[in-house]
């Protein structure tokens, strides 16, 4: 009986342990950054949204899922995607612009927490089939992916103010009403399962090959996914609304 508790206790642990890891690599990340080691500190990022997928999917699995789960986990994404990234972004490129570089760090970190408190609204009602703007963990990643390319790319250094403006751009699809997909429901049918296996055989190859680039190339496709299905939905509606005029 008493071992009973204590399993169950520690089930409840498990997800917010998993999520103050994420927090912890999210503060390394910084301090690598605040080092000079942009690298190590972009690669860190990465690490903490591999916590951020874990956490939540060990408190579905152990039907421990709670309040204080979801709260701490919005704090923790705030860190580790938020300000770990704005630091990176502002260290690596953005000081050399003076107040234009504090500005878009700040407000990176500003939108992504008005992104995460819309999204905690939201799921409050119901478990999202899409999301409404760009993830904040895509987004950290998308700007983490840009210093990486730099560094590996040494000739793309001299186009810091791309990164700031690839940090504006990403920041403001995370207010945006612009619909992205979740992968939390795939339909892992009979019908459907060979097709995502050959296609997940795919993507892992690639990244395999080619990890920055292969990342960079996916990271990119969903971002744009958004923007251009949206476009493409005006596009047809717009052609309606002439056909009936």
């Amino acid at each position: 009986m008493h071992s009973s508790k204590r399993t169950r206790r520690f089930a409840y642990l498990l997800p917010n342990m998993i999520t103050a890891l994420g927090m912890f690599v999210g503060i390394f990340s910084m301090i690598q950054a605040i080092d000079g080691n942009f690298t190590d500190a972009a690669w860190l990022i990465f690490l903490a949204l591999l916590f951020d997928g874990l956490d939540g999917r060990v408190a579905r699995l152990t039907n421990t899922s709670s309040r204080f789960g979801e709260e701490f986990d919005s704090l923790a994404d705030i860190i580790s995607f938020g300000a770990a990234p704005a630091l990176l972004v502002y260290l690596y490129a953005g000081h050399d612009f003076g107040r234009a570089g504090v500005v878009v760090s700040a407000f990176y970190v500003i939108f992504g927490a008005i992104r995460l408190a819309r999204f905690n609204v939201f799921t409050a009602k119901m478990e999202p089939s899409v999301f409404i703007g760009v993830p904040i963990p895509t987004a950290a990643v998308f700007v983490s992916l840009m210093i990486l390319l730099s560094e590996k790319y040494q000739s793309l250094q001299a186009y810091g103010l791309l990164i700031l403006a690839g940090t504006v751009i990403i920041a403001m699809l995370m207010v945006s009403n612009i619909r992205y997909p979740s992968f939390k429901k795939i339909d892992i049918r009979a019908p459907h399962i060979m097709r995502l296996f050959v296609t997940m055989l795919l993507v892992a190859a690639l990244i395999f090959l080619f990890p920055i680039e292969g990342f960079s190339f996916f990271f990119a496709l969903y971002i744009l996914y958004g923007p251009v299905r949206a476009a493409v939905n005006i596009y047809r509606r717009g052609r309606i609304v002439r056909k009936k005029g």
